[in-house]
């Protein structure tokens, strides 16, 4: 039986754990948060057995779980002798940023109880000591914004997955139904022949061969063409470095039917075989 991949995440509260789990779950990894250690040799065991496919884990596992601290090394221990690939990878940061990110996101220190925040991260970091010594990889986020945290994780356990990881979606819709919410950039391009106006293509959309012939002959849409691929080219590396693990291009006509969806089409089969994952998208290609 293939074993697992398991990355468990532990560390200070404030050190950037759910960053590094949220980069983690972009990897391909499943992800759990908190789940007590004594439980962790039937999780595995229940993951080994699904038919999902599942290969690689995270597992947020701290201070908050009482058991954790005193059962971690002999439980770890035992599934490492069964043939477990497991890795600790611990989270550290100064007091003093740590300190700073509870006083900005406004938020109780999990240990304070009723004492200072600083009081918390004192006893916190005590506590998890032993553990720190035993951790297969440490890493102090002190001087990491989150962008930084994100890209070292990837760079630490994205592999070949890492490759092509940023999905570009290539979304047609059309204005007159709203905008897509989820939309990163958006381009207009109800500045373009409107096959909508010429009764023969009226009924049509995009996906016909006349409509794409009607809109893309014409100077104007070549040399749109050309310009929008370029800044595409150009923003894309630029978001996947800030760690975006999807990129939604929102391409607007009117309806929604004729020139986004022609466009779209035009775009994704540009971008076929390059480093990104595209897929391309009709939102609104259906509606009257």
């Amino acid at each position: 039986m293939t074993k697992l991949k398991i990355v468990v995440i532990s560390g200070l509260s404030g050190s950037g754990k759910s960053t590094a789990v949220k980069a983690l779950e972009d990897l391909g990894y499943f992800c759990v948060d908190n789940l007590p250690v004594t439980l962790l040799p039937k999780f595995l065991e229940v993951c080994q057995l699904s038919s999902g496919g599942i290969n690689r884990v995270s597992l947020v596992m701290d201070a908050r779980e009482g058991d954790f601290l005193k059962e971690y090394s002999k439980t770890v221990k035992g599934l490492r002798e069964e043939g477990y690939n497991i890795e600790l990878f611990f989270f550290d940061a100064s007091d003093e940023v740590i300190l700073k990110r509870y006083s900005e996101t406004r938020r109780r220190h999990p240990l304070a109880g009723s004492e200072t925040a600083i009081d918390g991260i004192s006893r916190e970091r005590e506590e998890l000591s032993e553990l720190r010594l035993i951790a297969d990889r440490i890493v102090d986020t002190t001087a990491l914004n989150v962008h930084q945290l994100r890209e070292l994780v990837f760079q630490s356990y994205g592999d070949k997955s890492r490759e092509g990881g940023l999905v570009v979606n290539l979304l047609s819709f059309g204005f007159s139904h709203g905008l897509p919410f989820n939309a990163d950039i958006v381009m207009d391009v109800r500045f373009l022949k409107n096959p909508y106006f010429v009764a023969e293509m009226k009924g049509l959309t995009g996906e016909d061969p006349k409509v794409i012939g009607y809109i893309m002959d014409s100077e104007e849409s070549s040399l749109f063409m050309s310009k929008f691929l370029n800044l595409i080219k150009f923003l894309v590396p630029l978001y996947e470095k800030e760690g975006k693990a999807y990129l939604t291009i929102a391409i607007g006509c009117t309806g929604g039917r004729h020139r986004s969806v022609a466009i779209a089409n035009e775009t994704g089969k540009a971008m076929e075989g390059g480093k990104h994952k595209v897929k391309v998208l009709h939102r609104d290609i259906a509606k009257a």
